[in-house]
């Protein structure tokens, strides 16, 4: 019997350089910071610019780690479909196309948002897609940590696009996300510890060790907890938020002690799903109590 193979679409084929998922969680954040940034409602304008051009510069950035990790993301069954990695998209093409989206987030940042929002948005795609990337990706296994700080970046990136400044409550914003990233991806790379090793990318599981990742996955996790519960602590947020990050973070706490201690690769799928919902419905919380804070 023959099998018909549907090829996926052009269109679909450049829009997975995106990586539509994480872009998705990236502008979701940075739209949490917009409505965080004014104590009324956010202008829409300013909202759908942001959220746009936030979304092209991060495809770009995306397209960009596609490109440079072609060869490595071949030799991984997760990432082995991608049309980069099978070379049906061109190393000029991804490189036009990347150019293209993020030339089109510049411009509409910096003239339908304002130029600081513009100026952040291209110095976090510089880190992730150059600094991340090309640099700390393949040198060390702390690379998810040092490079976390550009994938923590939106809600601070939502912030200046409607206050036109970042104060310390939008870097708290980044903190947590920042904290978040390790024990996130660490639960990724120790389901996918096959993978990576043969990629050739030095990821915590394949350095250090399952063990030794499980330990420092329960350790984050509680720098995480904590950390959630600052801005409680600095009057940004009230108990509608601090209830939601101490039952999330309880959750996310058992799920990560069950790593350390009984790990098995579905509790780390489970896990790795659980933290994508937990940042979501962290910054819900962080909004609805925005709005009916007592």
């Amino acid at each position: 019997m023959n099998t018909l193979t549907v090829q996926p679409s052009r269109f679909s084929q450049y829009l997975s350089l995106t990586k539509p998922r994480v872009t998705q969680l990236a502008v979701f954040c940075a739209v949490i910071g917009m409505f965080l940034a004014t104590p009324d409602l956010p202008d829409w304008h300013i909202v759908l610019a942001a959220a746009a051009g936030i979304w092209l510069l991060a495809g770009a950035a995306f397209a960009v780690n596609c490109l440079v990790e072609r060869e490595i993301d071949a030799r991984m069954a997760r990432t082995a479909r991608r049309a980069s990695a099978q070379g049906e998209i061109s190393l000029p093409q991804i490189l036009l196309f990347s150019a293209l989206i993020g030339g089109a987030g510049i411009w509409v940042l910096y003239f339908l948002v304002n130029p600081l929002t513009m100026w952040l948005t291209l110095v976090t795609f510089i880190g992730y897609a150059v600094i991340y990337t090309i640099i700390l990706k393949p040198a060390t296994p702390q690379n998810i940590v040092i490079g976390g700080l550009s994938g923590a970046m939106p809600p601070a990136l939502g912030w200046a696009a409607v206050a036109n400044n970042v104060p310390m409550q939008a870097w708290l914003l980044v903190l947590i996300i920042f904290v978040w990233t390790p024990p996130h991806f660490w639960v990724l790379a120790l389901y996918r510890r096959d993978d990576y090793a043969k990629s050739g990318l030095p990821m915590l599981p394949i350095t250090h060790g399952m063990k030794f990742t499980g330990l420092h996955v329960w350790l984050y996790t509680i720098v995480l907890v904590a950390t959630t519960t600052l801005p409680f602590a600095v009057q940004m947020s009230g108990l509608i938020y601090l209830f939601s990050a101490l039952v999330l973070g309880a959750i996310f706490l058992y799920y990560s002690w069950n790593i350390y201690r009984h790990y098995s690769d579905m509790l780390a799928r489970k896990t790795f799903a659980f933290s994508i919902v937990y940042l979501s419905l962290l910054f819900a919380a962080l909004l609805v109590d925005h709005y009916l804070k007592f």
